[in-house]
């Protein structure tokens, strides 16, 4: 399935999952589902209904920049991770940290930067040998990998877990900001942005929001 940007991709798996996702965990929820964002940059999710907001997505945004696993600020903001944080404060879910961790990211951009037709510019975030590590907050991205197909820069995100409300929406806002950074980094355009979900779903108070 192709969308032209993520709006249309919310939009019809809203649906979708309302229709035809079965009952699991408090939630409804469909299983392997992948699709493809033709233009990863038109990233605003303007549903009147979502009331998505741009301006805490570029908070959480700044915040993976900044690597800091700290997830005392952005609690201000969003309480849901002050349920998520250890007795220090951090989370592992700081996508920025994780990609900052061994280099990963840097050594990605380097990998690209040699041979344009590798398969190994690959980020990897949530680490099965990490699970006694996520006793407070368990990462719902697997990994990150870029490809560059017809001298544009492609991203394929691969989650264990993904909340369409606000995981979804938030989530993809910042990993089509890596694409572009990756790219700009690359001197490149940006490709398509392939995401898949090996579970896709609603928590049961968001349905039947009339989206």
């Amino acid at each position: 399935m192709k969308f032209n940007n993520a709006n249309e991709a919310f939009e019809k798996y809203y649906h979708l999952i309302t229709c035809y996702g079965i009952n699991f965990a408090n939630t409804k929820a469909l299983f392997n589902r992948g699709f493809t964002i033709l233009n990863p940059l038109d990233n605003k999710i303007n549903n009147k209904v979502r009331n998505w907001s741009n301006k805490y997505a570029d908070r959480e945004w700044d915040w993976y920049l900044s690597g800091d696993p700290s997830a005392i600020e952005i609690s201000k903001y969003a309480p849901i991770w002050k349920n998520m944080m250890d007795e220090d404060g951090n989370v592992r879910s700081n996508y920025g940290w994780q990609w900052n961790r061994n280099n990963q990211l840097d050594k990605v951009i380097d990998i690209l930067r040699t041979n344009n037709n590798t398969r190994q510019a690959t980020i990897s975030i949530y680490d099965g040998k990490e699970i006694d590590t996520y006793s407070n907050d368990t990462p719902c991205t697997y990994a990150i990998q870029f490809t560059i197909i017809n001298n544009k820069l492609n991203m394929s995100v691969v989650m264990r877990s993904n909340d369409l409300w606000y995981g979804f929406c938030n989530d993809q806002y910042c990993f089509s900001k890596l694409q572009e950074l990756v790219s700009l980094e690359l001197n490149i355009k940006v490709g398509e942005y392939y995401h898949f979900a090996h579970n896709m779903h609603l928590y049961n108070n968001f349905l039947n929001k009339g989206v």
